[in-house]
């Protein structure tokens, strides 16, 4: 059986495959019987589904992580895809390739990686230079930056979008430092660094989720200890440049309320802020284009974006449109006049000639 992925699936059909269970839940309706909530997923995106006969042993049998081969009937609800599950048995990973089920970035990581290294290279201050290429090139460090996702769900959440996201925002912050004038060691270093301690705060695998560490300290306070780490191995590192790199990465969600222990202060550590909030707000907004299964040109609501996204590419015109397509597109239409009243015939004389010879004495 050939597996069917879930962005290529059509409404209104019988469907037998492979997914893996991301949600697995127990829901009681409102009169009172039991049903399972489930959400399958893949490579290519979830699909929320819905099994209405409950049943004691698949409540034990599937669990989250799990792979199931499933068969039912894709139908919409509310304008969404919904998967009716009529039949659920599991399936040992060793029958399944794990591919399928992983999302991943669209480049290779290994060129993107390469890509970073020149562009740390490049930078100009020699202890900044060191500091990242030091942080970079550690084996393990190397090893996860290529393969950890940058969020557990909302942005850059697949295969190597960590290595995305700060690749991504350190060519940013080499367009934007020198448009704004200020200092590119820095804004380049914040960019890679930033969310660098992902690796430490969030798992690998198919289910990304927070590890001890993660829930405990976060990448923020990981992201100093880090500095403090590899700044030690070099002679002399300077003070306020480990001071004012440790800033940018304290301040870089921006406000308070996003849990940042500190507001930016410095025109390098705000403009890292921004660099991170655009491009994460730009991958979210190219992974709801891609997985949503909402019918038609707009998603659903999305909750940490408080709005739905309109879909589709934009109309784009290369060439003028010519006069007669446009006069086809556009051709005019009659336009319906109200019929004439039957108690308000129309006068056969008008005003002007009835008042013609009618003189008014002063």
């Amino acid at each position: 059986m050939s597996k069917l992925f879930i962005a290529d699936l059509q409404g209104k059909e019988e469907i037998e495959s492979i997914f893996l269970v991301k949600i697995f839940n127990t829901m009681e309706g409102k009169d009172g019987r039991k049903y399972f909530n489930i959400i399958l997923s893949d490579s290519t995106g979830d699909l929320e589904s819905r099994l209405w006969q409950y049943s004691e042993e698949i409540e034990k049998q599937i669990t989250k992580n799990s792979f199931v081969r499933v068969r039912g009937k894709l139908n919409f609800f509310q304008g969404r895809k919904q998967f009716i599950i009529s039949q659920i048995e599991k399936l040992n990973s060793s029958e399944v390739n794990e591919d399928d089920f992983v999302m991943k970035a669209n480049q290779n990581p290994e060129k993107m990686y390469k890509d970073l290294l020149a562009i740390v290279d490049k930078l100009s201050d020699v202890y900044i230079r060191d500091l990242l290429r030091n942080i970079i090139t550690d084996g393990e460090v190397a090893r996860r930056l290529k393969t950890w996702q940058a969020g557990k769900s909302i942005h850059h959440a697949y295969k190597s979008g960590l290595l995305e996201h700060i690749l991504s925002c350190s060519y940013l912050a080499i367009n934007l430092s020198h448009h704004y004038k200020v200092n590119e060691n820095y804004v380049v270093a914040g960019c890679i660094l930033h969310d660098l301690c992902k690796i430490y705060e969030l798992t690998d695998g198919i289910n990304v989720e927070y590890t001890e560490e993660g829930k405990l300290v976060g990448h923020l306070v990981k992201g100093l200890e880090i500095v403090d780490r590899y700044s030690y191995k070099i002679k002399n590192f300077p003070h306020y440049t480990k001071m004012h790199l440790k800033h940018i990465l304290l301040a870089h969600h921006g406000e308070y309320e996003y849990g940042s222990p500190k507001i930016p202060q410095t025109s390098e550590a705000f403009l890292v802020h921004l660099i991170d909030m655009m491009d994460s707000k730009m991958g979210t907004m190219e992974m709801i284009k891609k997985t949503d299964n909402s019918v038609g040109h707009w998603s659903g609501y999305v909750k940490h974006l408080d709005r739905i996204v309109y879909k589709s590419e934009l109309p784009f015109y290369p060439d003028y449109i010519q006069e007669e397509e446009y006069e086809e597109k556009h051709e005019a239409k009659p336009v319906a006049t109200a019929p004439k009243s039957k108690t308000a015939p129309e006068p056969k004389t008008s005003m002007a000639k009835m008042l013609a010879g009618l003189k008014v004495e002063e």
